[in-house]
């Protein structure tokens, strides 16, 4: 059980920030994050992890939701402030010895959240209540 924090950036009030994932033959998505590392605030590693997973830094924002699945899972609206996005150098793109499937980072329209598989579901939709 690890605690996990991620972030939901929206672009133009229409758009969302997925990592499309592609393991043993699914196709899901998930918000950017990971876990908690010892001594970091949700915060923290909500930064760390996104600057990881998409190449962008970020501010910070609102928890808008807390899920307990396997340990507490934090997701805080964030806004990007500089980099690259899909320039992440994370371990997921940089050790393929993990063999966890493919990551890719991509914007999703807002309004589609409730057409494909994002995890946890809960939250895809409580986006786009949010923002539709």
């Amino acid at each position: 059980m690890r605690n996990r924090s991620a972030v939901v950036i929206v672009e133009s009030g229409n758009k969302v920030t997925l990592i499309k994932r592609i393991r043993n033959g699914s196709v899901y998505y998930v918000f950017p994050g990971g876990g908690i590392e010892t001594g970091e605030t949700p915060e923290d590693a909500a930064k760390r992890e996104t600057f990881e997973e998409l190449g962008v830094e970020v501010k910070i924002g609102e928890c808008v939701a807390e899920v307990d699945f396997d340990g507490a899972q934090y997701f805080f609206l964030a806004e990007i402030l500089e980099g690259m996005f899909g320039s992440g150098q994370g371990e997921e793109y940089s050790n393929p010895r993990r063999n966890r499937g493919k990551y890719i980072p991509m914007w999703v329209d807002i309004e589609k959240l409730s057409s494909i598989d994002v995890r946890p579901t809960s939250v895809a939709l409580k986006i786009q209540d949010l923002y539709s």
